[in-house]
């Protein structure tokens, strides 16, 4: 009878085996499944606060002229000092 159980329990221990062993494949598969999931939701939302917000434009003549007039509309007394300041600031943060 002690034949007869060792082929049972040796049966047994390499099914639990190949059991766990699966079972722990399975567990790395879905771990890695959820990182490359949270990986590509970052990578999404930092495309979308790229694209939300535009590059700064760089400063051309055009922006360097609109300084000149304000410079001179302030020479001028057409603009208070802090007119002057919130237009020139208004300007700067285009560049």
């Amino acid at each position: 009878m002690l034949r007869r159980r060792r082929p049972l329990l040796r049966a047994a221990a390499v099914g639990g085996g190949a059991y766990m062993a699966g079972k722990h494949v399975a567990n790395k598969q879905n771990q890695q499944t959820n990182e490359d999931a949270y990986q590509d939701q970052q990578i999404s939302d930092m495309q979308a606060s790229q694209q939300a917000a535009p590059p700064p434009e760089e400063a051309g003549p055009d922006n360097f002229e609109q300084l000149q007039k304000l410079g001179e509309m302030h020479e001028q007394g057409i603009l208070t000092d802090e007119e002057f300041a919130a237009a020139k600031q208004k300007i700067l943060r285009t560049m």
